[in-house]
């Protein structure tokens, strides 16, 4: 366990993070100006991407954070089948959900009900399919619909802010399970789907299209918003949500509704659109 990963078990979550949310949101030109830069240079951003590519326009580093893609930079896989990559990154790890519990590295593992906050929210999910996408910070930062589904729940699911880095989830037990976090529940044409927010060490910020901020306000009880009636049904590779600093996004489907997409492992580099999996014919 690196140092880094040890200290967070000790250090002031919630402080460090709501000290890094007044600095992003900072319209100082020269704070702005300066985080933008360290994080452009240190990550290597591709700013050609963006539908602002000038650095300097950005009125601070959470506006430049969370910048929206020029049109087709990003393109739906074209099998209609497809199930789609919610977002850019890495894959974590991804798999079956092995009798209700879902692998986070050699020797870790959580529940689904441990994340999603539910045991009878999760019993759907029990032997089915799951896929944890990690968000670095040159990465785009909104995450977006694997196949069309209407919000029918958000659970807001207090907790800690670990760092989800590689070491992280490699020594800290359940880390996905303790961190704060959005869980999205949509019904689809195949049966339930959640994809679930995952923040992190220094993530204060969660955002969803239909109602803006999420997280914070922190908070130390389950919080539910109930969505059903009101319409909000998003279609497939529409935006979902974003992150105010990069972190994890974990997709859950029900058994035996798709395949993931075989040449998917852990640590596969992955864009948004592409393939996660693929319904039957």
């Amino acid at each position: 366990m690196s140092l880094l990963t040890s200290l967070t078990y000790v250090l002031p979550h919630r402080v460090l993070s709501s000290l890094a949310r007044r600095l992003a949101y900072s319209t100082s030109s020269g704070t702005s100006r300066w985080l933008i830069d360290t994080v452009t240079k240190k990550f290597n951003v591709d700013l050609d991407e963006a539908a602002n590519p000038d650095p300097r326009s950005y009125p601070s580093f959470n506006a430049f954070f969370t910048r929206a893609l020029k049109p087709g930079a990003r393109a739906a896989d074209a099998d209609p089948r497809a199930l789609l990559m919610p977002a850019d990154g890495h894959i974590s790890q991804c798999g079956a959900i092995e009798d209700g519990r879902i692998f986070q590295a050699k020797g870790q593992s959580f529940t689904a009900a441990e994340l999603l906050g539910d045991a009878a929210a999760a019993e759907p999910f029990r032997n089915g399919l799951f896929a944890t996408v990690y968000l670095s910070p040159r990465d785009y930062h909104r995450v977006h619909m694997p196949w069309t589904g209407t919000l029918r729940e958000t659970v807001h699911v207090p907790g800690r802010l670990f760092s989800v880095g590689t070491d992280a989830v490699a020594n800290v037990p359940r880390l996905f399970a303790r961190n704060e976090r959005l869980v999205c529940h949509f019904d689809t044409d195949f049966g339930p789907m959640v994809s679930v927010m995952v923040g992190a060490l220094l993530v204060s910020g969660v955002e969803t299209v239909w109602s803006g901020e999420e997280i914070p306000a922190y908070g130390t009880a389950i919080t539910r918003k109930d969505y059903r009636g009101k319409g909000i049904t998003l279609e497939r590779f529409a935006e979902m949500a974003r992150f105010n600093y990069g972190s994890t996004v974990i997709v859950l489907l029900p058994p035996g509704v798709a395949k993931l997409s075989p040449e998917l492992k852990a640590e596969s580099p992955v864009r948004l659109g592409e393939a996660l999996a693929r319904l039957p014919q």
